[in-house]
């Protein structure tokens, strides 16, 4: 048995732990709640621009602009979405995973995909494992801004239109309650059907000038960058949300250590008590 200076040790450690655990908590719950909001913020964008896609290239059903032209897939691209920070439970694994498995199934060869990435976690697992990473961003901030993460936005949307990638799918844990998050992958380019046809075309009546294809030359880039950064804000809020489980587990844990390592201290002191007490009595009797 460990001796009672061994176990008040463990239990002012243990203690402290919690503070840090229980504070982490708090602040993960509050930076959630900004997520959240600037999510909600950002929708009202989303669908404006939703409509204007749907009333340009829904209405031009030939259009020959690549961003809505699907070709055969020689290469693909990779976006993945993680944390810059640990302590956030499985949040970063399961997407990972997904990525991996993807990557071993759909290719043989290194050459034939290219991996963007953001986030430090992401960027030490793929480089330890030997893959290449095209391009990347660290240091995200809890609540990022369009401009910050507009240049990898970017970067994926250049590499589609160069041809050097023939699709682009992004990885990236999906928000769905306080408690759970999902792992979760989408194909952002080429752009389905689907994808320029998700508004309520109250623009339809519209007249567009110059023309419509220049239109989308300029819209398109803009919409896709949209898109990215609309998952980004999705991934910040699963991350936040995961991270302050994660601590909330943790306080919980550090509370039933507490109590156990309190139940053996008590234990400990009292086998100590009887002891003494057993040989003052011992003691006692030998001098009588």
């Amino acid at each position: 048995m460990a001796s009672l200076k061994e176990i008040d040790t463990r239990i002012k450690s243990t203690e402290k732990m919690k503070q840090i655990t229980k504070a982490m908590n708090m602040v993960s719950s509050s930076k959630l709640r900004r997520a959240e909001s600037n999510t909600k913020q950002f929708a009202p964008y989303m669908e404006k621009m939703q409509d204007a896609i749907t009333a340009v290239a829904g209405a031009n059903k030939n259009s020959s602009h690549p961003m809505l032209q699907q070709r055969e897939v020689k290469k693909s691209g990779y976006l993945v979405i993680t944390s810059d920070q640990g302590l956030a439970g499985a949040y970063n694994a399961g997407v990972l995973k997904n990525l991996l498995n993807d990557i071993k199934s759909k290719h043989e060869r290194a050459d034939e995909y290219e991996i963007l990435v953001l986030g430090q976690t992401g960027v030490d697992f793929l480089k330890n494992r030997g893959y290449e990473v095209k391009g990347s961003i660290v240091d995200i901030a809890d609540q990022p801004s369009f401009k910050s993460v507009q240049a990898i936005a970017k970067k994926a949307i250049d590499l589609y239109g160069d041809e050097e990638i023939d699709e682009l799918n992004i990885y990236f844990s999906h928000f769905v309650t306080v408690l759970e998050n999902k792992p979760s992958k989408k194909t952002v380019l080429p752009l389905s059907p689907e994808d320029s046809s998700l508004g309520h075309g109250q623009m339809s009546s519209y007249e567009f000038e110059p023309d419509k294809e220049s239109i989308l030359s300029v819209i398109l880039p803009q919409y896709v960058e949209s898109l990215i950064y609309g998952t980004i804000l999705d991934a910040k809020a699963s991350e936040h949300a995961a991270r302050m489980t994660a601590m909330k587990n943790a306080t919980d844990n550090a509370t039933e250590l507490i109590d156990d390592l309190s139940l053996e201290y008590n234990r400990a002191r009292q086998a100590a008590i009887t002891q003494q007490i057993t040989e003052i009595v011992g003691g006692s009797t030998a001098l009588e």
